[in-house]
């Protein structure tokens, strides 16, 4: 099996549920289940933060303008129904369905196009980012699939990979996995060391050195947070520490 690992960050106004993330930034969503074919969309995503933004991404997720992952700018005629599974004040699980239209588009139906059916989705959204994982089986064209979607996306999101391979075999190679990082990750980690970003106190905060990089604050916190949680898993995932013991 193959994995594509990539991620998507949304213009001001081309995506609702990117617009509410950004207006609270200490909220995420992250899917639960994904599912497509051809004519149709459903979904299961649990999105965490304060009450303020859930109210937020429940009205973001039931608005005419979103359809469940559809990249197309305008009403594309498709119809969506979204649904609230479980609500506490710090959680939200949502069930989306969505049947298409006949100009929607979508990751999950470009995917299905291109990279063939079997395919499995993991989808992590926070500020303007939204990360996507697919496993697929290696036998479609990832080339053409990533064409297909940098023209859907056109003008409203900046398209970034961070990986593409071979998935990890169970039980090898897990450290190693955890270590991939992005050459965009990676160089923003290297920036933010060499800065001081790590220092106590601080030589640098995020603004600076995005500053300095000459990229947006938000897709460099997006950056050092990804590259961050690499380095973790790698860490908790390496079972050759020699000071490590079971009870640790």
């Amino acid at each position: 099996m193959r994995e594509l690992v990539f991620a998507l960050e949304y213009d001001p106004g081309c995506n609702a549920v990117a617009d509410t993330l950004a207006q609270h930034p200490d909220a995420h969503i992250r899917s639960l289940s994904l599912h497509a074919t051809n004519e149709r969309l459903w979904r299961v995503d649990h999105a965490s933060g304060s009450p303020d933004a859930l109210d937020a991404i429940e009205d973001a997720f039931k608005s005419t303008d979103y359809y469940a992952d559809c990249l197309a700018t305008d009403d594309c005629g498709a119809t969506q129904t979204t649904d609230v599974l479980d609500r506490n004040d710090e959680t939200l699980v949502l069930y989306s369905y969505w049947e298409r239209g006949p100009v929607c588009v979508s990751v999950p139906h470009l995917a299905l196009d291109h990279l063939g059916d079997g395919l499995l989705f993991d989808t992590r959204h926070e500020g303007r980012h939204y990360t996507w994982r697919i496993i697929h089986s290696g036998t479609g064209d990832v080339g053409a699939f990533f064409d297909a979607l940098e023209d859907a996306v056109g003008d409203c999101a900046e398209m970034e990979m961070l990986r593409t391979g071979t998935t990890a075999e169970p039980g090898a190679g897990v450290a190693e996995e955890s270590m991939s990082l992005s050459a965009e990750q990676a160089a923003a980690l290297r920036a933010a060391v060499e800065h001081g970003h790590y220092e106590h106190p601080r030589e640098v905060d995020v603004a600076e050195l995005a500053t300095h990089l000459d990229v947006p604050r938000s897709t460099l916190t997006y950056r050092l947070r990804r590259a961050e949680e690499h380095l973790a898993k790698a860490y908790v995932a390496d079972e050759t520490h020699p000071d490590a013991s079971p009870t640790e």
